[in-house]
């Protein structure tokens, strides 16, 4: 059984660690402010999307493969850091002015969802992060260890979800103005993809 008091003290947790700025915060406010709100809203999706998909693999114990295996984890490390730098690159490449948001919504809806979830689903260092996390709020000796982790796992992902589409709800402000101005636009698709190749660079550093 969850005691009450563990249950708090893992939402106080999950609190701080939702607030605190990271590599999916970056991603989600880059895309918000370089391609408008409703892609900011199928990147939160698709980030949720690969964090739940995390808190299975941690449940099942393909997570601990990451954290003992270097190969392992080199690889998909490797793999996430490329596929950043791939959509940075990309990024830079477009320097023409922002296009409309309906435009963005017809023609990459499913592409802006599978890149959230990839960014994330890429990154080990999330899934030892959840190896790590989660277990800390699960009795070794519970009869139903398993669904408690992915309770915990599930209200993580709710909690984080809704902080994120809250960010996007402010950022997307910023998105008109940018949309707006030739130059600043033009800026801003340069600044966003900086911001995805720092991201992969960053990741390249992670060491188990």
């Amino acid at each position: 059984m969850l005691e009450a008091h563990d249950f708090w003290l893992f939402l106080s947790a999950s609190f701080l660690l939702w607030i605190t700025p990271g590599p999916d915060t970056m991603y989600i406010l880059a895309r918000t402010i370089s391609q408008g709100r409703f892609a900011g809203l199928l990147s939160v999706l698709g980030v949720s999307a690969g964090i739940l998909a995390h808190t299975l693999f941690a449940a099942i114990g393909l997570s601990a493969i990451l954290a003992t295996s270097a190969l392992a984890f080199t690889a998909v490390k490797f793999i996430g850091a490329g596929y950043l730098i791939y959509l940075g690159i990309q990024a830079l490449r477009n320097h023409r002015k922002l296009a409309a948001a309906s435009g963005v919504v017809v023609q990459c809806r499913s592409q802006l969802f599978y890149q959230g979830f990839l960014t994330n689903l890429l990154n080990p260092k999330i899934a030892i992060f959840f190896l790590a996390f989660l277990p800390q709020f699960v009795a070794p000796d519970s009869n139903n260890s398993s669904s408690i982790f992915l309770f915990l796992g599930g209200v993580f992902v709710l909690g984080g979800t809704l902080w994120c589409l809250l960010l996007v709800a402010f950022a997307s402000r910023f998105t008109g103005a940018a949309r707006s101005n030739a130059r600043l636009s033009r800026a801003v698709g340069k600044v966003t993809g900086f911001v995805y190749i720092g991201l992969g660079l960053n990741l390249l550093r992670a060491k188990l």
